[in-house]
């Protein structure tokens, strides 16, 4: 996860600098410096935490069960589970929907390891979203950065049948389609972040939307030439 969080701390970080520069956070305003506004920021993590969960498959899986059975399939950090690593008695606790609403179910551990791993990853995410934070408080900006709700924007599993907004709200086809630009990138968050993607090969100089890193690779400083062109 480092480089991926690294890299957007450093994104996050050239925003804070260019609101505090402008003396605003008006989207509009970062927008035409040539920078990520941090409401965009939060719509791609809402749109690229919800398909990276569904990655982890449907919260029951035989699948899942018989791949842990037959040892090509582990939970993470395995080693240090306090459990007999049989999970044969073992349950877990499920999101499933029921009359229209998000309801927790218990079931047999083989069958939720899909959804262990998930929790499992939710947890990393969150720790990381909180040092995304820490770059913007520092900055003395009051905006902070959310990771959405776990059946937000699900496509795979019993969720999927569900629209649930970032907080854990379930919300009907309408206020979804009516709020859903203030939720995830729209065509037009797309297409300004794409603008944006220009070449800059000169060492020592960076795109305006990115900052710099805090130290070169292999602590070489930052304007050296690591890849020559000649």
């Amino acid at each position: 996860m480092f480089v991926g969080e690294s890299g957007v701390g450093r994104i996050i970080r050239r925003t804070c600098e260019v609101i505090r520069e402008l003396g605003t956070d008006e989207p509009d305003k970062v927008r035409a410096a040539g920078v990520i506004d941090l409401p965009t920021i939060q719509r791609y993590l809402n749109f690229h935490f919800s398909v990276t969960i569904d990655l982890f498959g449907s919260d029951q899986s035989s699948n899942a069960a018989t791949f842990y059975t037959s040892g090509l399939k582990g939970r993470f950090e395995e080693g240090k589970r306090q459990d007999d690593h049989r999970l044969r008695d073992a349950t877990y606790r499920i999101l499933d929907v029921a009359d229209g609403r998000l309801v927790e179910r218990e079931v047999p551990m083989l069958n939720a390891l899909n959804e262990v791993l998930r929790d499992d990853y939710i947890r990393d995410s969150v720790a990381g979203v909180e040092r995304w934070n820490r770059i913007i408080e520092k900055a003395g900006l009051p905006f902070r950065l959310k990771v959405p709700h776990k059946a937000f924007n699900r496509r795979i599993g019993t969720l999927s049948g569900i629209k649930v907004n970032p907080e854990g709200r379930v919300v009907s086809e309408r206020e979804w389609n009516e709020k859903v630009r203030d939720w995830l990138p729209s065509e037009e968050d797309r297409a300004f972040v794409a603008s944006l993607m220009g070449r800059v090969i000169e060492p020592g100089k960076f795109a305006n939307w990115i900052a710099p890193p805090m130290v070169g690779i292999n602590g070489k400083p930052i304007d050296f030439e690591y890849v020559r062109f000649d």
